[in-house]
């Protein structure tokens, strides 16, 4: 993540606007999520994609998602890798019993 956050960071500070304000990029976050809620729903629900609309995939609309991510989290000062490493955490303690895991292989 640090690299990505680096490689963003270079590219969003050559820019005289630079980032976003909070608001404006939550904003830009839940506008990238509703494309990806879109193409899952064309993917794999009723309302399948018109033959007037742009192609696109699942992959180009996470990735929009994980640029705004990342953007919100420099523009924050947050390391994503420690957010990551928190939330991890998390799940190892707190939920380690919710799910049922898989059996072993033996």
């Amino acid at each position: 993540m640090k690299r990505m956050q680096k490689e963003v960071d270079a590219y969003i500070s050559q820019f005289k606007e630079g980032y976003f304000p909070p608001f404006e990029m939550l904003a830009r976050l839940q506008e990238e999520v509703g494309e990806v809620a879109r193409e899952v729903q064309q993917l794999y629900g009723m309302k399948k994609k018109k033959e007037t609309e742009e192609e696109t995939t699942l992959q180009k609309e996470l990735g929009d998602v994980l640029f705004v991510l990342i953007s919100f989290a420099n523009a924050e000062g947050i390391s994503l890798d420690e957010a990551f490493d928190e939330v991890m955490e998390k799940f190892r303690t707190r939920d380690r019993d919710r799910w049922t895991k898989k059996e072993e292989l033996e």
